[in-house]
């Protein structure tokens, strides 16, 4: 057991994908020959691959792409068998458990031993064997313990040799390699989460656009590259495209085919019941099958027949067991939108019983026997904590406040048998503001959520809405890896994450610096998503005859430059086969949004000054038309890319919102040109001074705490670049129960106060919700030993804001991501004081603590960040 657990910690390191320690693993890729080694690549020749003609088809498929695999790192083709007697030499033997005379044999004759994977979801064993058979001299066994575990444990093996999962997708180069060893011994693994995979959403126009460019539609040929893009993340679950005219099993039906066919199972998005598409249910109004409101009120038997059509077409394999799926049950209204307020819970326990029957009937089995989850998002949840009962089979899924703020976890009947799982967001369509254009996750925020939930109990089903897919292939590389096994994700491995995907992306040489790069640009963006943004964003200084202070805005500007230069700075030593997949997961954002802030930033300044008839303002004017043009420019060349292959892609509109809702096109912020016969003055920025401190204010970034006091099994640990400037601090592990001031469970902040007052302490978190179905999150503050002060945050997100202020609250959290709470403590002396923070509540993530005897500038947010 000690030995499978240490080789557990080591699988993201080796997915992640370093020779140097895949060589340190058993049956593992190596590039230097060890005693016993596999010779999978010898001399540029690729090993022989063999799968029964009777595999199942997710095997066939994966051998297919093992071999071209093989044959990409190689410059050689493979050749595939499915005859052992048509083998000799070296051979890789992909099979499933229990489903293979050949592996039987090899069990039968003690070469091979399955027993710690056979009946484990999604296992896999990889096995170096010398001599299994005349004439074959050597054997990698990669053993699944059903079909997928073979797929797996196959992939995996495609990662090792330098085949990224993103080797079509954003176009990661592969190296070669004449010499492709495989460690002797062997190596297992299985994964921690049930059903891990993404969400296509909010994907008009850029995935469809490209989709119908490239494909023709959202059909079977685009989403072979999907469903092999999710196996080899190691992921099972797929949520299809499903906006408006989509329909995934009607629009094409060779898609629900490719999916079983390869390992994928299918599911629905939180709103779209039985393994119906909603777009489906108007659709087929037209064609006389169903009618009427999408209201179980009012309608219950055309619903009812609607659903049944799901279930039947999911049977329609033929074979007693269907395609396989994950079904969704329960409602919402019309066209993902909240049901009736006067909708009762027990019409929705209604509904869910029905469905049930219907599953029954056409599956001839009782309903527990397939999967079902039903996901309590937005106002279900309110139905869920107000006593909806739910069956012990269906699987609970929770969600974000789509922001990326855990709402609510399992606090009782964490053994229910069907589990829990959480439906997390990478993209949204709603309050205060789409974002949808590009990558805004900071993989740190991901992880604490995620780790969170892990430790409170949802094991079942990790699901997140990535949009387009591109461009989140860096925060979804991190979901997925952690999903697979959140305990290997260790902090420290988070930590390491940056380096190692760069890596893997890229090679050892530039890895450090690219790691740099996408975490600072990962941190810039979500300090505010970039819909959000316009001239009015942000502090603009002062302006003089003389000179502009360009105040906060000029300091954010000047870092993203700085971010945009190194990072063309270090493409000038990238390989020409590299630089694709660098403008994709690179170059693109970091100069995209360079670009974006120095257009609003244009404007702001051609707004002030024009205002005035200052002449000045007409540089400006020509900056944002020029910024304009190249956001344009940015977008042609990524179309561009590989004779066109992502055109479409970056179709997006992200410049001129003017609510909530995305503009139908681009519309460049209105500029004034003054015409007056005073002469030019010139462009003269002063220094600015935002960040740096005033006097008698107290600015302590989060890590940076004096003391940390552990107690009650809790370490405070910090969490890098967390936030908005140099990180977070949190009490680990996550998960526990709350606890009190004689806990003792506190950080410690030494501050000098140069003038005896009333002394202001704020303090800056992370934003996070109460997931235990408190309405509020607390914490303590103290200073020195008087008395705590309790501080109950009641940050409801939007679909809870039960008044105007929670809303703004959850608005400007959101937008700023960052949460500011204040106390005050009367009288207090100048001389030297400790602010202590203690923990209440699990949660609680601290970025930054200002405190001072004066008023505090509200510039004291951050916008510095340390490298």
């Amino acid at each position: 057991m000690y030995y499978f657990l240490r080789v557990s910690l080591t699988v993201i390191s080796i997915s992640l994908f370093s020779f140097a320690q895949a060589c340190e693993v058993p049956a593992s890729v190596c590039l230097q020959k060890h005693k016993g080694s596999f010779e999978l690549i010898k001399a540029g020749q690729p090993a022989t691959i063999f799968v029964e003609k009777q595999a199942n088809s997710a095997l066939q498929h994966v051998a297919q792409s093992f071999a071209q695999d093989l044959a990409l790192v190689s410059s050689k083709k493979s050749k595939t068998v499915h005859d052992l007697n048509e083998a000799n030499g070296r051979v890789v033997i992909i099979a499933e458990a229990g489903q293979s005379k050949i592996i039987d044999l090899l069990v039968t004759q003690g070469k091979l031993n399955i027993d710690d994977i056979t009946g484990k979801w999604e296992a896999y064993k990889r096995v170096v064997i010398d001599s299994p058979f005349a004439g074959i001299t050597q054997a990698l066994v990669v053993v699944g313990a059903d079909r997928r575990g073979a797929v797996f444990g196959t992939y995996e093996l495609s990662e090792q040799m330098g085949v990224s999962p993103w080797y079509w997708f954003a176009d990661v180069p592969i190296e070669h390699q004449n010499d492709v060893y495989v460690n002797a011994g062997e190596y297992q693994d299985a994964p921690k989460v049930q059903y891990r995979g993404f969400f296509i959403n909010d994907e008009a126009p850029s995935f469809t656009t490209w989709s119908y460019k490239h494909f023709g539609g959202l059909n079977a040929k685009m989403y072979t590259h999907v469903f092999e893009l999710l196996l080899r993340l190691k992921g099972n679950y797929l949520w299809p495209a499903m906006w408006p005219p989509k329909a995934f099993n009607d629009d094409d039906p060779n898609n629900m085919k490719l999916a079983d066919a390869m390992g994928v199972v299918m599911g629905t998005s939180h709103h779209e019941p039985l393994s119906r598409a909603h777009h489906e249910w108007h659709r087929n109004q037209d064609k006389g099958i169903t009618g009427g409101k999408w209201d179980y009120a009012s309608n219950a038997k055309n619903l009812r027949e609607f659903w049944r059509g799901g279930i039947e077409r999911m049977m329609s394999k033929g074979d007693g067991q269907g395609y396989e799926s994950l079904i969704t049950v329960g409602m919402r209204g019309d066209g993902d939108e909240a049901m009736h307020e006067d909708t009762a819970t027990q019409l929705l326990e209604t509904i869910v019983a029905d469905q049930r029957k219907i599953i029954a009937q056409v599956t001839e089995k009782s309903a527990e026997k397939t999967p079902q989850v039903w996901a309590l998002y937005k106002e279900v949840q309110d139905y869920y904590d107000h006593g909806m009962q739910v069956p012990d089979d269906v699987t609970l899924l929770f969600a974000d406040d789509n922001w990326g703020q855990i709402r609510r976890l399992p606090t009782t009947n964490l053994e229910r048998s069907g589990g829990f799982g959480v439906y997390y967001h990478f993209d949204y369509v709603g309050v205060p503001r789409n974002y949808k254009w590009l990558n805004t996750v900071q993989i740190e925020k991901t992880w604490q959520q995620m780790d969170l939930a892990y430790k409170r109990g949802a094991h079942n089903i990790w699901i997140v809405n990535v949009g387009d897919i591109k461009p989140v292939e860096y925060p979804l590389s991190a979901f997925m890896a952690q999903a697979w096994n959140p305990e290997a994700m260790t902090l420290d491995k988070l930590h390491a994450y940056p380096k190692d995907w760069a890596q893997a992306a890229f090679g050892t040489k530039h890895a450090d610096k690219i790691a740099m790069l996408i975490t600072r640009y990962s941190q810039y963006a979500a300090r505010r998503k970039p819909e959000l943004i316009d001239a009015n964003s942000f502090n603009l200084g002062e302006s003089t005859a003389d000179s502009l202070d360009g105040g906060e805005f000029a300091k954010l500007v000047h870092q993203w430059q700085e971010l945009e230069q190194e990072m063309l700075m270090l493409k000038e030593s990238l390989s020409e086969p590299q630089l694709p997949a660098y403008y994709q997961l690179v170059e693109y954002p970091i100069a995209a949004l360079s670009n974006l802030y120095a257009l609003y930033y244009a404007a702001a300044w051609n707004n002030r000054l024009a205002a005035t008839n200052d002449s000045r303002a007409n540089f400006f004017a020509d900056q944002v038309e020029s910024t304009f043009a190249r956001d344009q420019q940015l977008t042609d060349t990524y179309h561009g890319l590989l004779n066109g292959k992502w055109d479409g892609m970056m179709a997006q509109a992200h410049i001129g919102y003017t609510s909530w809702q995305q503009p139908d096109e681009q519309v460049m912020p209105a500029i004034t040109r003054v015409i007056n016969d005073k002469p030019s003055k010139p462009i003269q920025f002063t220094e600015q001074n935002t960040g740096k401190l005033q006097p008698n204010i107290s600015a302590i970034e989060g890590p940076d705490f004096s003391r940390a006091v552990n107690n009650k099994g809790l370490t405070w640990k910090v969490i890098n670049h967390l936030g908005r400037t140099k990180g977070a601090v949190t009490a680990f592990p996550q998960g526990q129960e709350p606890t009190n001031k004689d806990d003792a469970v506190r950080l410690e902040y030494d501050i000098i106060v140069e003038q005896t007052g009333d002394l202001s302490v704020q303090v800056f978190l992370v934003p996070t919700l109460n997931t235990t179905g408190q309405a509020t999150l607390r914490f303590g503050l103290s200073v020195d030993d008087g008395p705590m002060q309790v501080v109950a945050d009641k940050l409801l997100p939007a679909p809870n804001a039960t008044t105007l202020q929670e809303q703004r609250d959850w608005n400007e959290a959101v937008k700023t991501n960052a949460r500011m709470l204040q106390r005050v403590f009367v009288d207090v002396p100048k001389g030297q004081h400790t602010i202590k923070l203690w923990r209440l509540d699990d949660n609680v993530v601290v970025q930054k603590i200002v405190a001072s005897t004066s008023p505090i500038p509200l510039s004291y947010l951050g916008a510095s960040v340390s490298k």
